[in-house]
């Protein structure tokens, strides 16, 4: 399974009910019902994809997520996760809404436009970064609105969301003491667990 997702299921009950938005090809939610016992629904619109979950017996929905989740009842779901599509979506802060709604706990993934190379980049070149790590130049990439830690944390603070866990990992998925304590300079990617004021529970360790 992928590093970032071996990650998120530590986060993710047994026997819990998850809702996974952009599913990719329902690896994650293979996983956790194969291991975990858990059930639910992954959402994705690429076709392929759709096809792969179909294959692997998941619950999956043709469902694009800028249109919402106004098709699931609030707290219908114990976690609700999306990996790697906050800065693709058209309003990041209305899908957090959604989540919270939709769901006691949610995980978040993205990158970290705070990193050090991002803020190398634009201070020597003065171009949007492209690299390994973020591909596409800025007149052709998926993602709309890049964002920072601090920032993404502000978006909690404002929903009245309680960051419950934050990992700041490399682009391998690896995190250190360093990016412990220096997560917004550090970390190229946040992986974070939020829930309303309502749920929140103790920290798990990672």
């Amino acid at each position: 399974m992928r590093a970032d997702l071996d990650i998120i299921q530590e986060w993710i009950p047994a026997g819990s009910r998850v809702l996974d938005l952009g599913c990719g090809n329902g690896e994650l939610l293979a996983w956790l019902r194969d291991h975990k016992r858990v059930s639910g629904y992954g959402l994705e619109i690429d076709p392929d994809n759709l096809t792969e979950c179909v294959r692997k017996g998941i619950n999956v929905i043709e469902q694009d997520l800028n249109k919402g989740l106004g098709n699931f009842a609030s707290n219908s779901f114990d976690v609700v996760v999306m990996t790697q599509a906050l800065q693709a979506v058209t309003y990041p802060d209305r899908i957090l809404d959604e989540m919270l709604r939709v769901g006691r706990q949610c995980i978040i993934t993205f990158p970290n436009f705070g990193h050090w190379r991002c803020r190398w980049y634009l201070a020597s070149k003065g171009k949007m970064p492209v690299s390994e790590f973020l591909p596409y130049t800025w007149y052709n990439t998926p993602n709309i609105h890049f964002c920072t830690f601090k920032d993404f944390e502000a978006l909690c603070h404002e929903r009245q969301a309680q960051v419950l866990d934050r990992l700041a990992v490399d682009h391998q998925h690896r995190h250190n003491w360093a990016s412990k304590l220096w997560p917004n300079l550090l970390g190229e990617i946040g992986i974070y667990r939020v829930s309303s004021p309502g749920f929140a529970q103790h920290k798990v360790a990672v």
